[in-house]
């Protein structure tokens, strides 16, 4: 009875200090995740919601490949993303409120160049130390900023107009005008177009505006129709360019119009109609989504029939979030079983060449712009994208 009590005492007395082991090794940095929580803030709502809509289905396609290959050292990837209607503002806000309530290990995908340099200036990424990747946007004022913890997976703004103009050039165009969104976005595209124009000995004849979150084009549409330009260039969403292309043509301006990646191709069939849209040409920055030879669509494709997602096309847009998706991803694994946010920052810094299917990605300390891929497309009478 006395060695029954001695023991009962033993372990009476060692209960607090095995419960206390188990809590510290539950609470260590050093523990294993169970889970990785990645944040996204982007537009669902407003006109640029099929934008937000895609680049969250193409992370979240390639995050329920990995979950269910079992994970990321056995770690399971959570992508919570928020709606910031494409209001800077709210993007800030609600960055806080997931760097509060969720503790990511990164942020993804955010939409904007605004909405990005907002959250760059009121120190969103700096105070948290929270690597943020993949967003939509290749401003020349971003690149060049080269920010710590901003890392880019698409080709710069810059790279895309310079093949524009290149290309429309060498053919024996030389009056241009400019659509453009009166923001931080379409002020630095503009700049970087108006440089591009200028180097190939072309002419800028007309510029035209209009406000952020809006569609309100009409004045824009006069100005350039009366100034008779051969090429038009639309630094502009989805939804303004497809109403000024509506309307340019129903003012009968029949120039050559060119519209940026950010613009995307189905949507502006959808909204004006395949007769409106034909001979648009679109600059894209990741593969096409149809295409047999790449390696990184076929991925795409047989993970698309896989898992189904829902209410999305395989579109370019969701390309790139499934590439931005991969790469980090990629970052993570090289992290190691227990991701930090310098962790991962430091394995992004890493990746020279990284292999993503025939898409290669490059960082360094210096670099933060990891892709140089642009492609030219134009959409013919059906309403589909030609190479």
């Amino acid at each position: 009875m006395k060695r029954i009590s001695f023991l009962g005492s033993m372990l009476a007395s060692a209960l607090p200090t095995v419960l206390a082991a188990i809590l510290i090794g539950l609470a260590s940095p050093n523990a294993k995740a169970a889970e990785i929580v990645v944040g996204q803030v982007a537009p669902f709502s407003g006109p640029l919601a099929p934008t937000g809509t895609h680049m969250r289905a193409g992370a979240q396609l390639y995050f329920d490949a990995v979950n269910a290959s079992g994970g990321i050292h056995g770690a399971k990837i959570r992508l919570l993303s928020k709606d910031d209607g494409y209001k800077t503002a709210e993007t800030i806000r609600l960055a806080r409120e997931i760097l509060k309530e969720s503790q990511p290990v990164a942020f993804f995908g955010f939409v904007g160049t605004g909405n990005v340099e907002a959250v760059l200036e009121n120190k969103v990424l700096s105070e948290a130390g929270i690597p943020l990747i993949a967003v939509r946007t290749g401003a020349a004022s971003l690149v060049q900023r080269n920010d710590p913890l901003l890392f880019m997976t698409r080709a710069p703004y810059a790279a895309e107009v310079q093949k524009i103009v290149d290309q429309y050039a060498r053919t024996g165009y030389s009056s241009f005008a400019i659509l453009y969104q009166d923001d931080p976005f379409g002020r630095d595209v503009l700049g970087s177009a108006e440089r591009a124009i200028k180097e190939a000995g072309g002419s800028l004849v007309a510029t035209g505006s209009y406000e952020k979150n809006t569609t309100d084009v009409g004045a824009a549409v006069k100005m350039i129709a009366a100034a008779k330009p051969q090429a038009v260039i639309m630094i502009a969403n989805t939804a303004a360019s497809s109403e000024f292309l509506k309307q340019s043509r129903e003012h009968g301006n029949f120039a050559q119009y060119v519209a940026l990646s950010v613009t995307d191709a189905a949507q502006v069939v959808k909204r004006i109609g395949a007769d409106k849209a034909a001979g648009l040409v679109l600059t894209q920055v990741v593969p096409d989504p149809d295409s047999p030879t790449v390696p990184l669509i076929r991925e795409i494709q047989k993970n698309f029939a896989k898992f189904k997602p829902q209410d999305v096309t395989a579109n370019h847009t969701l390309v790139e979030g499934y590439l931005g998706a991969k790469v980090l991803v990629e970052a993570l694994r090289r992290a190691g079983p227990n991701p930090s946010r310098q962790k991962l920052r430091e394995a992004l810094e890493t990746m020279k060449n990284y292999d993503a299917g025939e898409v290669f990605i490059s960082f360094s300390a210096n670099r933060h712009t990891g892709s140089r891929y642009v492609d030219i497309t134009i959409l013919n009478q059906a309403g589909k994208l030609l190479r």
